[in-house]
């Protein structure tokens, strides 16, 4: 029986979107169909806060992410020692979920 032949995928990445978004806040929210994920840059003192970037989702892919982040986090923490968390994340009511930096 032949091997299935691997196709290789190749991403780019413009030099605006290389640079990132600094976030320290986000709020996330699902619906059966999709999962959204708003990243924000809160500012000391601030009273108010925008949304740099909003990433929409399948539930499918939203574990896929969640089990490599923690994958990363693993091998991050047995390299660096263990990430300390200051604001537990928490969820108010039925609203979104907040992740605090």
């Amino acid at each position: 029986m032949a091997e299935p032949e691997k196709k290789e995928l190749q991403i780019e990445i413009d030099e605006t979107t290389a640079q990132g978004i600094y976030s320290n806040l986000a709020f996330l929210t699902h619906s059966e169909q999709e999962f959204i994920m708003d990243f924000i840059f809160m500012s000391p003192q601030q009273p108010k806060a925008k949304v740099r970037s909003r990433i929409i989702t399948s539930p499918k892919h939203a574990k896929r992410f969640f089990m490599a982040l923690m994958d990363n986090i693993k091998k991050y923490e047995s390299r660096f020692g263990t990430i300390p968390i200051d604001n537990a994340p928490g969820a108010s009511g039925n609203g979104p979920t907040d992740l605090y930096n």
